[in-house]
């Protein structure tokens, strides 16, 4: 188990690691969007190649790096760091710039970067109010939403463009296709910007993208990848918790939670529901690519973006879920100690090799950390931060890795290194952080910011009018506290005198299972494969066997027995690890090689 010195030193590592990122981008990229590591130089937008989407999508040239970072200097670094980082967006980041970026990162990555800061400078709640601050990064969150609407404008269902130029709008030849994530992830931050400017537009748009989006799932209740957003129809039809689609859900529960309306839950539990139902595997581990109108398997991967969902599923309250799902993740880490863009659960390899420092994993640590104290998630925490400051720090920050199989490093820093994965890991190991000991209606946008509203900006969530009068809503509890349904520091009891003890996540079957089912037992010595009928086998051999089983032989001998008090609990085991009241257990056993000696083969 972790000891509370250890805990301290990972906490002051993940620090400096950030205080490395940070002061290199200062010194050597700002005001670029973005550092370069190996070349410590900046990086903007590219001029020369505006088809380059993968670099302009995000990049724009508004320093995007110290607009993402302002809400963690303020929870990592001194309120000094802070202020100065916001008197330095005031002072010269613009928006009005001839670039064309996608609608969705702006949104997350600057809108919620603005919106955050805005909110830590302000609310006496959060301990980081700055004095003499007159609302500027509210005004200029404005102007960037502003830039960003006419994406929703020309829409004939409401479901916004894609990209839109920050000075000219949407340009005529931008594609009308869209994926699903990108349209129906705005409701956050553009819901805030309405309450807290009192201008009910931007709430609209996104609200009614957000439902139309909805309104076109199949029968199943399940959403596609990407839809043409002129004439509703579905492009892409492969529905899962991954790339292009996976933070539509995390914005419909967060969306709840944040301004209390019961619609947005209604959506998620359907949405849910469904994904239980026809993603997520039959072992309960793996949530896949289906088609989304028959729920058919469409791809044999699984990406490093769908990392994020147990962290919502421990919002949701089904850890069991959650707990399960993050295993697998755990297990690929394991192999190539960082999480492939894209692992092939079938042939067990690598099907995208490259790492770019992305947070969704970690994210979904710390949820489960927070919901359960378990030190397993502290020992992951621990993992992670070693294998980056290892295997990705450079002189000038932390390079993105190429390939996760040779370890080759690429030249460049994205913002959510410092925004979101650095972040997450700080505040796994600080356990006394205020944050963390919060229980209110905020939640952590896709992007790591962090949003939360006074009660005098919620409304009934039964009147579509946003500007209807204030009501208190039903908040539902923070992550930060401990779910009372798992707790791995209380013992678990068998049949007194003798103490089976089933404490943290290692020692458990599930460990085994998401293990084998993502290759590491079978590349790693000191963990035997599992028996592909599903039990365990012994590995000694013997010339005979034997079976015995334990049970009823019928229904009237099972009446018999219970009428004459006949007890056929073999155990009892609280947690709902080992079977409870068994009947009908049936065991093979061989010869051991002694007399009397008898191993269990199977059962």
């Amino acid at each position: 188990m972790m000891t509370d010195k250890r805990r301290l030193e990972l906490k002051d590592l993940t620090k400096e690691m950030f205080d490395h990122g940070w002061n290199n981008y200062m010194q050597h990229a700002y005001p670029e969007d973005e550092l370069n590591p190996f070349k410590c130089t900046g990086r903007g937008s590219d001029k020369y190649n505006p088809n380059n989407i993968n670099i302009n999508d995000v990049l724009g040239d508004y320093s995007l790096t110290l607009v993402d970072t302002l809400d963690t200097l303020a929870m990592l670094g001194t309120q000094e760091q802070f202020e100065e980082a916001v008197d330095r967006v005031i002072k010269t980041v613009s928006f009005s710039q001839d670039n064309k970026v996608q609608v969705f990162e702006v949104n997350i990555r600057a809108l919620g970067g603005l919106l955050s800061a805005h909110m830590l400078a302000t609310d006496p709640s959060f301990n980081h109010t700055i004095q003499g601050y007159n609302d500027e990064l509210l005004y200029m969150a404005k102007d960037l939403a502003d830039r960003l609407m006419p994406a929703f404008q020309t829409s004939k269902t409401g479901i916004p463009f894609p990209r839109v130029n920050l000075k000219r709008g949407v340009p005529p030849s931008e594609t009308t296709e869209t994926c699903t994530a990108g349209a129906g992830s705005l409701i956050l931050e553009f819901g805030v910007l309405s309450r807290l400017t009192g201008d009910p537009t931007y709430e609209q748009a996104a609200k009614k993208a957000l439902k139309a989006v909805w309104h076109r799932r199949s029968h199943l209740n399940l959403l596609g990848n990407v839809i043409d957003i002129q004439t509703g129809h579905w492009i892409h039809t492969a529905s899962s918790t991954g790339a292009g689609i996976d933070s539509v859900f995390e914005y419909m529960l967060k969306a709840h939670v944040l301004f209390g309306e019961q619609e947005y839950k209604d959506m998620f539990d359907q949405a849910y529901k469904a994904l239980l139902l026809y993603v997520r595997d039959p072992s309960g581990y793996l949530y896949r690519n289906v088609h989304m109108s028959t729920g058919s398997l469409m791809s044999y991967w699984v990406d490093s973006l769908s990392a994020f969902f147990p962290g919502l599923q421990v919002l949701q309250g089904d850890l069991d879920s959650a707990i399960k799902h993050h295993l697998v993740f755990y297990n690929i880490w394991r192999r190539y100690h960082a999480l492939p863009e894209r692992f092939d659960f079938y042939q067990k390899t690598v099907d995208l090799p490259y790492y770019p420092l992305r947070p969704e994993f970690i994210e979904s640590t710390y949820h489960l950390y927070m919901a359960t104290k378990d030190p397993f998630y502290l020992e992951v925490g621990e993992m992670v931060v070693e294998d980056l400051n290892n295997r990705t720090r450079v002189p000038c920050g932390f390079a993105s890795i190429g390939d996760v199989r040779s370890g080759r490093l690429e030249d460049r820093m994205e913002s959510f290194m410092l925004s979101e994965t650095l972040k997450y890991l700080y505040l796994l190991f600080d356990a006394d952080h205020p944050i963390n000991t919060m229980d209110s209606n905020y939640v952590f946008t896709t992007e790591g910011h962090v949003l939360g509203l006074p009660k005098k900006y919620l409304y009934h969530s039964s009147n579509s009018n946003i500007a209807s009068k204030p009501a208190i809503a039903t908040l539902q509890q923070s992550p930060a506290g401990t779910c009372q349904r798992y707790n791995p520091s209380r013992r678990h009891y068998a049949s007194l005198p003798n103490a089976l003890e089933m404490t943290t996540m290692p020692y458990q079957p599930h460990m085994d299972v998401a293990a084998h089912m993502v290759g590491y037992a079978i590349t790693t010595p000191t963990l035997p494969p599992l028996s592909p009928h599903g039990y365990c086998e012994s590995p000694y051999h013997a010339i005979k066997s034997y079976s015995v089983s334990f049970g009823f032989s019928s229904p009237a001998e099972r009446l018999f027995k219970q009428q004459h008090n006949n007890n056929n609990n073999l155990m009892e085991i609280l947690g709902g690890y080992l079977a409870k009241s068994l009947s009908g257990l049936k065991l093979e056993l061989i010869s051991g090689g002694r007399k009397n000696e008898y191993f269990v083969k199977g059962g």
